[in-house]
């Protein structure tokens, strides 16, 4: 059995983030700062040699990524000999790509998941090692959705590296039929009330607390949050009721 050492994590450049404007390192940097582990910032991936050039130097195992936002080249995805693993917020091949909690309340799924798998060249297209599977709430938001799967994707991250340690890690190959889950754009925003009560109630969960679902009045723009679907006999209870107050209203 291999004795599994973590040599160092790579992070996103410190980002000047809020109103403040002030630069904010990840959580993934602040850690290991606690923990006085090598940390690597490179500015991009692709193309940078000397970067590719140390992880060769280092020659580590196994790469392990977590929503890191880059794609892998070819040349570091061959450098390590367990391979790179991606822990991936779906039940692959369901959702691949930068999004798929978001699209996954967007569309109102009832259920999703987190997905381990060996990285290929492909977007999130990698042999599947394990999977689980978890339901979505009527009300649940994509931050509190994330919140769950962030704990569930970490579990499941940690059998993944003990499984490959011991040489036992499945490893079954996606299907042909997948769905896409790209980036969202500030248009998506925008409700449009000639789409159904769910569908909209859909989108303002899906887009808290990333930007918020909004909608225009008197040229000023509201942001929705909350919001409840009503069925039909409510609303014609209520149009009912306004009527009968309108005809016995004192003239």
């Amino acid at each position: 059995m291999l004795d599994l050492i973590l040599f160092g994590v790579v992070t996103n450049p410190d980002k000047r983030r809020d109103r403040g404007m002030k630069i904010q390192e990840s959580d993934v940097k602040k850690y290991a700062l606690e923990k006085n582990i090598k940390i690597f910032q490179p500015e991009k991936i692709k193309g940078n040699q000397e970067f590719i050039d140390t992880l060769r130097e280092i020659n580590p195992s196994l790469i392990c990524v977590v929503a890191y936002g880059k794609i892998l080249p070819k040349e570091i995805l061959e450098i390590p000999k367990l391979g790179c693993v991606n822990v991936h917020a779906s039940l692959l091949p369901k959702y691949r790509g930068a999004a798929p909690v978001q699209w996954a309340i967007l569309n109102g799924d009832k259920t999703t998941g987190v997905s381990t798998m060996y990285m290929s060249e492909g977007m999130d297209e990698g042999d599947i090692i394990f999977q689980e599977k978890v339901e979505i709430s009527d009300n649940e938001t994509t931050g509190e959705l994330w919140d769950r799967l962030k704990d569930i994707g970490g579990n499941l991250l940690v059998k993944t590296i003990s499984e490959i340690e011991k040489g036992t890690a499945p490893r079954m190959k996606q299907g042909r039929y997948f769905t896409m889950a790209p980036m969202l754009n500030k248009e998506l925003a925008k409700i449009d009330f000639t789409r159904s009560a769910e569908s909209i109630k859909n989108k303002v969960r899906g887009l808290n607390p990333i930007m918020g679902a909004y909608a225009v009045l008197n040229g000023k723009k509201i942001k929705f949050w909350k919001v409840e679907s009503l069925d039909d006999n409510f609303v014609s209870t209520i149009i009912s009721k306004n009527e009968f107050s309108e005809n016995v209203r004192p003239r």
